[in-house]
């Protein structure tokens, strides 16, 4: 089960928009088939969403969907640099259930 980690750097002042964005845009990306999990955090000049997809296919019809298309050129503005975009794979360590997203 794929794991994204995308962090979003914001320019100045435009951490607000790109929040509003994703509070517009995440409830579409919650419905699509194979989401496990959407979860968008926001630290001083970043935005950074936690992503965790049934399966790759699940992550590729995202992906090259309507909503993450929409989302993106809704904030492509408000960028201070190209998103940085991990896809991982959880790695065993430590107490079992400490050690990974839930659903991975």
């Amino acid at each position: 089960m794929p794991v994204v980690v995308a962090t979003i750097r914001t320019k100045p002042g435009r951490r607000e928009d790109v929040l509003a964005a994703f509070r517009r845009h995440t409830p579409a990306v919650h419905a699509e088939p194979g989401c496990l999990l959407y979860a968008v955090h926001a630290g001083e000049d970043r935005v950074t969403v936690i992503e965790n997809w049934a399966d790759q296919a699940s992550l590729d019809a995202h992906s090259a969907g309507p909503a993450l298309a929409a989302l993106g050129a809704e904030i492509a503005e408000a960028l201070a640099a190209p998103l940085d975009v991990a896809v991982l794979e959880p790695v065993p360590s430590g107490e079992l259930g400490k050690d990974r997203l839930p659903n991975t």
